[in-house]
């Protein structure tokens, strides 16, 4: 499946970033650590959208989730090659297909598996996954191994619907939470009704829960235009949403 215009869309949004980034095993990661006593055998693996994570928005979500007592990771996936902010600009002649080309799982996973490999070196034993549009592709394929704890999603891509539920419903153990919205191409309702078919009334043991957040499109969650009331609502309820999620299952 491929990405659409509607993963080239959004807006910037404004702050200060607390992080820092630093090279966790030769990968660039931009790191969000609670400013005070937090569980150090925990950690949240934030996966981006293709804007990655020097994006500001993506830096202010993690910030959020170590605010909320998580230390939070966010791994460049795109090897210091993200989907420039300028695409968002009305006009911008900037190619997805082409960045696409060279930034497929063969070369966006590996970053991960270093980042994830030497925290578990330095003690984290249970890990969050949390995957906005792109990055839900390989919050999947983490649950199919087994790696996290809990698994949360918002507007996925890259996700085959038929196969990938499935698949997911029967390797994961991870409670997962999807973060849906009413104009999706990417994860449209037919495919938020089949989910619900598929893991809703008590059928997926883990857990699950879809949230719906009506007024919002795809990448509401990330790049949502918060002067909206209905797209300011869906952004803060995803976040809070996904938070309550980890806190209980993690």
């Amino acid at each position: 499946m491929s990405l659409c215009e509607h993963c080239v869309k959004g807006v910037t949004h404004e702050g200060e970033p607390k992080g820092k980034t630093e090279e966790i095993n030769g990968v660039s990661t931009y790191i969000a650590t609670p400013s005070t006593e937090y569980p150090k055998e925990k950690a949240i693996i934030f996966i981006t959208d293709i804007f990655g994570p020097q994006f500001v928005n993506n830096r202010l979500l993690a910030d959020d989730f170590a605010a909320n007592g998580f230390k939070t990771v966010i791994p460049d996936i795109f090897n210091g090659d993200p989907a420039p902010v300028d695409a968002l600009k009305p006009g911008s002649t900037w190619n997805l297909m082409e960045w696409l080309k060279v930034h497929g799982a063969d070369s966006a996973r590996p970053p991960l598996d270093r980042v994830i490999d030497s925290l578990k070196k330095d003690g984290v034993t249970d890990f969050a996954v949390v995957g906005y549009c792109f990055g839900a592709r390989f919050a999947f394929d983490l649950a199919f191994e087994g790696i996290p704890k809990v698994v949360a999603i918002a507007h996925p891509s890259l996700v085959n619907v038929d196969e990938d539920l499935q698949t997911y419903a029967t390797k994961s153990t991870a409670p997962l939470l999807i973060n849906s919205c009413t104009v999706d191409p990417k994860f449209p309702l037919e495919a938020q009704v089949q989910a619900d078919e598929l893991f809703g009334s008590g059928k997926f043991a883990p857990g699950y829960k879809r949230e719906h957040f009506e007024g919002c499109s795809h990448g509401f969650a990330v790049r949502g235009d918060i002067s909206d009331p209905k797209v300011k609502a869906g952004k803060e309820g995803a976040f809070k949403a996904t938070v309550e999620w980890f806190k209980k299952y993690l």
